[in-house]
């Protein structure tokens, strides 16, 4: 026969691990928030990269202009100086420089025109990754409210848990009480059944005076292999 203490080991054992399956599911939820943030972040310094990339390059593209421009009111000033030189040797070294500077904006403007392929292809990039990214972040909010509320619900679902709890203390004795308590505070389940002189909670043989024990009921038997309180089935 079973101890008298058993069915009710059994109801608060039941209580106990929807108590804590609900608190470890809060304590969770912090960490599921953090990792969800760490996306919103990720995604938002990737927008910002692509802004910094097509800002980089529009900021390229002034100072190419501005070099140019500086370059081709030098060459107006060759170009003036040339027409006014009387000797052969002057004219020809302001012809030099004339060509040298064509050849330099020349250069300036094919590296200009690169800059601006580049720019409308990072312009396309960061729209669209403007865009999905900010989908992306707004499904991480929704996220992340969906957490805040099951946080809360959970809090509603561990304070109805713990006072089944209680209440499913208050027929056990002390004695059975603190037996439970010390064995919940380093395993779960407390309470398990033997069933062929074997253990359900550590699947190990229990003792002959163990199986006994939980036989005759007259004593809250406990498996010599676990600790865990036993009973027959």
């Amino acid at each position: 026969m079973r101890h008298p203490a058993i069915d009710n080991l059994l109801i608060l054992q039941n209580r106990d691990t929807k108590r804590i399956q609900l608190e470890t599911e809060i304590k969770s939820v912090p960490d599921l928030v953090r990792a969800v943030e760490g996306k919103i972040l990720a995604d938002k310094q990737a927008i910002e990269e692509a802004r910094t990339e097509l800002m980089d390059l529009e900021t390229q593209k002034k100072l190419i202009e501005t070099e140019i421009g500086t370059m081709q009111g030098t060459l107006g000033k060759y170009k003036t100086q040339q027409s006014l030189v009387r000797k052969n040797d002057e004219y020809q070294a302001l012809g030099q420089q004339i060509a040298s500077t064509e050849s330099a904006i020349g250069e300036l403007e094919e590296k200009e025109l690169g800059v601006m392929f580049a720019i409308d292809e990072a312009k396309v990039k960061f729209a669209n990754a403007e865009k999905v990214l900010k989908d992306n972040i707004a499904g991480h909010e929704s996220r992340i409210a969906t957490l805040r509320e099951r946080e809360k619900n959970l809090a509603v679902e561990l304070a109805a848990a713990q006072s089944e709890v209680a209440k499913a203390r208050e027929p056990l004795d002390p004695l059975s009480l603190r037996l439970y308590g010390r064995i919940a505070e380093r395993t779960q389940p407390v309470v398990a059944a033997v069933h062929g002189g074997t253990c359900d909670g550590c699947h190990l043989k229990v003792s002959g005076e163990s199986e006994s024990n939980a036989r005759k009921g007259e004593i809250l038997a406990t498996c010599d292999q676990c600790g865990r309180i036993i009973w027959w089935d």
